[in-house]
């Protein structure tokens, strides 16, 4: 897949227009759609007016998503959208008994794309689908909720967020650590001098997934296992190599690199950064693979390794997919001080210790964020970059992405922030970077 440089300016700052270079298998009912949107999408609503939901992909996180926003009185959830049948009924049941009516029901995203009176909706899929149906949404007008990380691939992350910019919608990344009390007040200390200068920081979480040893077995017929592979490669259908398991097949996801990743070295880059525009590293290096599950079926590494070097300002970052943490969280982001000071966070809180680990008095930023789903709600309505805009995320998950070319290309990975691009070869060949789209699928790409 060839594709121009994105410069950093474009990138963040909303400076050039994007011109769709593909449009996919956007039918042409959905290109209609997109012309006819309401015009109460595209303007500010008022405080009290109702966003109207679609979800596509339900079941998981797509479904924690939308009861996370059923929980305001100015959303409707108008539409369901799964490739399994066997996903939609407790979403299906919920939303009947809030609305006192039932969603209509779609297998086809795009289908349900083509609704006028749908403003926005929630990406719940697997990675490899979110950049055509983060794509596609805002083609046909719609602003989205996506999760984490953004894309399968740095191509699809850079083509996505031009595509948002170009059609001026507000995309909400679930990297919902940015709304949490622990993080904020943590990311706000760092920033604020308090902690001295940063020299390192560490970013770690413990993989013990099994995926186990599957067999090759009759689609289920609720599964339509075609549209669910979609532009990845085809493979054959495994039971254990599709809900949720597919975050540890290559194919389909990027092991806990991406999927833990994108929120943990995301407040380490948050932190040593002055805003949404976040530092980005210039080498990446790793090692790693798979040395604990050798007898299963997932290919994503067990164990990494990468040291990530930043300039201005100037410090290494070192993120681990271990297997054991003595002393600490699961998961966590530290941040290292020139005279041994390090502040520590994860889920649930966050520490100050002197050089020899006894802890120190910290102090809470002055006030508590919002809901990140609120956060979400407001700025479809107000039109304002939200928490954790798609620009923003889309660097962290390209770092993500970083670490995995370097694994798999076994060099050194050298970055370019202002052209937003891998310098030299090394690194482009990789999974990690881009893929052929499977026929017919394509990518729209944007730039």
């Amino acid at each position: 897949m060839q594709e121009r440089g994105l410069s950093r300016r474009e990138f963040v700052g909303g400076a050039a227009a994007g011109v769709a270079l593909g449009a996919g298998l956007l039918s042409g009912a959905c290109a209609a759609a997109k012309k006819a949107t309401p015009a109460a999408s595209r303007k500010q609503r008022g405080p009290n007016e109702r966003v109207v939901l679609g979800v596509i992909g339900c079941g998981g996180m797509g479904a924690s998503n939308m009861r996370s926003l059923m929980a305001f009185d100015d959303i409707e959830v108008a539409a369901l959208c799964d490739v399994d049948d066997n996903r939609v009924p407790k979403d299906y049941a919920d939303v009947e008994t809030k609305y006192g009516r039932p969603p209509q029901v779609y297998k086809d995203y795009r289908r349900m794309l083509e609704r006028r009176d749908i403003d926005a909706v929630i990406v719940g899929t697997p990675d490899h689908w979110h950049a055509l149906n983060l794509i596609h949404a805002v083609e046909a007008g719609k602003d989205a909720y996506c999760e984490k990380p953004v894309s399968h691939n740095i191509a699809e992350a850079r083509s996505m967020v031009a595509a948002a910019r170009h059609h001026k919608r507000i995309v909400q990344v679930g990297t919902w650590q940015r709304s949490t009390r622990e993080f904020t007040d943590a990311i706000a200390y760092v920033r604020s001098g308090k902690l001295g200068r940063i020299t390192q920081c560490r970013a770690w979480i413990a993989d013990t997934t099994r995926i186990g040893k599957g067999k090759v077995e009759a689609v289920p017929p609720s599964l339509d296992y075609d549209f669910w592979v979609g532009p990845a490669k085809m493979t054959p259908y495994q039971s254990n190599k599709v809900h949720w398991n597919w975050r540890w097949l290559m194919n389909f996801g990027g092991g806990l690199s991406t999927d833990w990743g994108v929120h943990m070295m995301d407040i380490a880059m948050l932190g040593m950064s002055a805003g949404q525009d976040l530092v980005m590293p210039v080498e990446i290096s790793a090692y790693g693979g798979r040395y604990a599950f050798v007898d299963d079926d997932r290919d994503a590494p067990d164990v990494t390794e990468a040291l990530l070097r930043f300039k201005d300002p100037n410090f290494i970052l070192h993120w681990s997919v271990l297997r054991d943490h003595p002393g600490k969280p699961g998961h966590g982001t530290e941040f290292i001080s020139v005279d041994g000071r390090t502040l520590r966070v994860w889920r649930g809180g966050w520490t100050l210790l002197d050089p020899e680990g006894k802890e120190l008095p910290k102090e809470q930023a002055e006030a508590a964020p919002t809901d990140h789903w609120r956060n979400f709600v407001d700025c479809v309505k107000s039109r304002q970059k939200p928490r954790a805009d798609l620009a923003s995320v889309a660097q962290t998950t390209i770092v993500c992405h970083l670490v995995n070319a370097a694994l798999e290309s076994g060099q050194v990975v050298r970055w370019n922030k202002a052209a937003m691009e891998i310098d030299g070869k090394t690194g482009k060949d990789t999974l990690a970077y881009s893929r052929p789209y499977r026929k017919p699928w394509k990518l729209p790409v944007y730039s």
